[in-house]
């Protein structure tokens, strides 16, 4: 039986549930050289903290985070809070010397992510941030075949992220609307991931030019009581309507190291798209494509295919030949989903903390996103380039 460490997950919501699902299977899955013991939960709502407590096997539930942060019990903090607690918590679990793998983005302003990176430097734990796409093992897969040269000097990245959950003028308003406690709108809540796969691929962005726009400016108050977030269930209305307060589409020019440049695209008011996290990579040599909504699928153009009759994209299906597919499914075209991402990221960390693996992004790498995203912003009001 391997040495274990123990896991206090803040929030119990959808993310919640994923790492706590993710801390429960990942050292079985990878075998890795640390075990994880799900210590404690914490929820403003303790009934919802003890729920998750019997649904997950937590030993204990708490109805605030401070209780979980001090409990000598607990090793890591896994924050999976509304964007504006994730500064509060992760600052008091570093300075108490724990690890902390918190949700993206990091905070809801800039000076707030300042804090926390500062504070992670200063701190005996480690840190991981929740950017668990770049565990998908296609997208993996296509950092190995740039960094190998299969399409050669890149030239170009263009990158897009289109979810429809807040495209209908209906859905009720939330903490997402809400600068005070989201910060950013869709810039944060997925061209983050967006901005982390372009610097994992071709490197950091370093200028940019930007516009964002509120689609649907009003929404619908759900009623007292009702603020659930979850899109299968039906919210009760006040009746009332509020203003949204952050963007629900932008787009960004934008050019990286080397003279690479790029388009970042996002929109959570983009009708029927559902997780459409894509990019396209162009080099001297070809192509490399990728769809989230087929996440176990890549393409690649290369010029050496000299039949007219079939040149063109191929397809490569995942399969264990590629990083990390093989702990989930023997075979190609299987397939791997969301959750096993958060399996793949809990392993990493365990294997980071056990002094086996280099942590990335930790809270200091995530800071640089941050900062693009909150360069769209100053882009956008401001109408001219930003040097990041």
């Amino acid at each position: 039986m391997p040495q274990s460490i123990g896991i206090g997950v803040v929030g119990t919501g959808i993310m919640g549930a994923a790492h706590a699902m993710a801390f429960r299977s990942a050292p079985t899955i990878f075998e890795t050289t640390l075990g994880a013991r799900l210590e404690m939960v914490a929820d403003i709502n303790l009934p919802a903290a003890q729920k998750a407590a019997h649904r997950f096997g937590f030993k204990r539930a708490v109805g605030s985070w401070q209780e979980l942060v001090a409990d000598p019990a607990v090793d890591v903090v896994s924050i999976t809070t509304p964007n504006a607690l994730h500064h509060d918590i992760a600052i008091a679990a570093l300075n108490a010397g724990k690890h902390v793998y918190c949700e993206k983005p990091l905070a809801a302003d800039l000076a707030a992510a300042e804090d926390m990176a500062a504070a992670a430097l200063r701190a005996k734990g480690k840190s991981l941030v929740g950017y668990n796409y770049l565990r998908s093992p296609a997208i993996a897969f296509a950092k190995q075949l740039i960094a190998q040269g299969a399409i050669g000097k890149v030239s170009y990245f263009r990158g897009v992220c289109d979810e429809d959950y807040m495209a209908d003028a209906e859905t009720p308003y939330s903490w997402r609307c809400r600068r005070d406690m989201a910060g950013l709108g869709a810039l944060g809540d997925l061209a983050s991931h967006l901005v982390s796969i372009a610097h994992d691929l071709v490197g950091p962005v370093r200028r940019l030019v930007a516009d964002t726009r509120i689609v649907i400016p009003k929404r619908p108050v759900p009623a007292a009581g009702d603020g659930t977030e979850r899109r299968d269930v039906k919210v009760a209305l006040s009746g009332e309507y509020r203003g949204v307060e952050n963007e629900d589409t932008a787009h960004a020019l934008v050019q990286f190291d080397d003279g690479i440049m790029g388009t970042l695209v996002t929109s959570r008011a983009h009708w029927g798209r559902k997780s459409h996290l894509g990019f396209e990579v162009f080099g001297a040599k070809g192509s490399i494509l990728f769809d989230h909504e087929r996440m176990n699928e890549l393409q690649i153009y290369t010029k050496d295919a000299t039949d007219a009759a079939t040149n063109g994209y191929r397809l490569i299906p995942m399969g264990p030949e590629h990083p990390s597919y093989g702990r989930f499914s023997p075979a190609k075209g299987h397939g791997i989903g969301f959750n096993d991402l958060k399996i793949i990221e809990a392993a990493h960390l365990l294997e980071g903390i056990a002094g086996k693996e280099t942590l990335s992004p930790t809270i200091g790498d995530a800071l640089a996103i941050e900062k693009v995203l909150h360069g769209i912003i100053a882009s956008t009001k401001s109408g001219a380039w930003v040097e990041l």
